[in-house]
């Protein structure tokens, strides 16, 4: 398939999107995001507000009571916790860490993992998934391409932009073929919230060789806060705090991030209605014509277009609706017949949906 380039092209445009188009950000509908359609959990606007009345101090430097709430979460220890700037900033510093020059990255996936390593000088290639298997991911493929020497993994699990879950018993061949090839294992579960039972934290941070990449900007829908942290083993956390720039997250996203954990119930509040909305939304994206979308354990779908549009044509006309998708031309692997759109309210999805009948319906591309 086509493009190789690395671009930093993403999601969530809609301010530049919208200084474009003359309008104000909240007159789009952004499915080019994928962020909890419920919103923050409940206190975390008033925690945020609150906290200004510490801005006249430094941040504190070691998260520690962010740190303190996501080890329990996580059960894990304290010490096997490290909080970011968003996930991207352990993302560019990770290749700079770790001694070697040659990365693998499983795609299609995040943009940024190719170029932070291309930013640390490092030889990039590829084991690109194919979307005529659903993405699967092959053992036997990973470990001839790991043999070839390669210092570094990147894996993300769900996988974006496809949604494809790998099981926790997987993961954990996959880390046991990271070993025997002596390569660090960076497993990206940035969406893992809306499948926890998967997630590898535990394994991992018991038993080192990798570190474990979550978001807290997705899930929790605080993006604009910029909240990251990773689950690893005492020695690699302790190795990433002391190479991240200091105070390098702010007082109101370590505030917020502790107020979105204090709120027990809207974790499962929103593994519910992001699933009976995705599959709503699956449904009635596969009873469009031309359109299939790929099943999903996150709160997003990715379709395939069989009907002549191309991503970008089918993007440009929904904007003419004030409705933002996510042309996934640019990931390694797909190409123009692809596209993204993040799970949202009942009513915002059935807008989408809408929007999508009248322009594949009612005119060609």
């Amino acid at each position: 398939m086509k493009n190789t380039s690395v671009t930093s092209d993403h999601g969530g445009t809609v301010f530049a999107l919208a200084r474009s188009l003359g309008i104000a950000p909240e007159e789009l509908l952004d499915f080019s995001a994928n962020i909890n359609p419920l919103g923050p959990a409940s206190g975390v606007l008033e925690a945020v507000c609150s906290s200004f009345r510490r801005v006249l101090h430094y941040p504190d430097q070691e998260s520690f009571e962010l740190r303190q709430a996501l080890s329990v979460v996580h059960c894990v220890g304290i010490d096997n916790v490290v909080v970011a700037n968003g996930s991207t900033e352990l993302i560019y510093l990770l290749p700079r860490l770790l001694p070697g020059a040659r990365g693998l990255i499983v795609a299609p996936a995040f943009s940024e993992y190719a170029r932070a390593l291309k930013r640390a000088g490092w030889q990039t290639d590829h084991l690109i998934l194919s979307p005529a298997d659903g993405f699967a991911l092959s053992l036997e493929k990973l470990a001839v391409r790991l043999a070839e020497g390669f210092a570094l993994l990147f894996l993300c699990n769900p996988a974006n932009p496809s949604g494809a879950l790998l099981p926790l018993a997987m993961i954990e061949k996959i880390l046991r073929l990271c070993r025997q090839s002596k390569t660090f294992l960076v497993l990206d579960e940035a969406f893992m919230d809306f499948c926890e039972e998967e997630s590898a934290k535990g394994l991992i941070a018991e038993s080192g060789g990798g570190i474990v990449l979550r978001s807290m900007t997705k899930f929790y829908a605080i993006p604009g806060l910029r909240l990251g942290y990773a689950v690893g083993h005492e020695d690699v956390i302790r190795r990433c705090a002391d190479q991240l720039e200091p105070w390098s997250v702010n007082t109101p996203a370590q505030i917020a991030g502790v107020a979105s954990l204090a709120d027990g119930g809207y974790r499962p509040r929103t593994i519910r209605y992001v699933s009976t909305e995705r599959e709503a939304l699956s449904r009635g994206l596969a009873a469009l014509p031309g359109l299939t979308p790929f099943p999903s354990a996150a709160n997003y779908l990715l379709v395939e277009m069989s009907n002549g549009f191309t991503a970008a044509e089918l993007k440009s006309r929904l904007l003419e609706k004030r409705i933002l998708i996510r042309d996934c031309s640019n990931y390694q692997g797909l190409d123009e017949h692809y596209f993204r759109v993040a799970v949202r309210t009942g009513e915002e999805n059935y807008r989408l949906l809408a929007a999508l009948g009248e322009v594949l319906e009612g005119s060609e591309p």
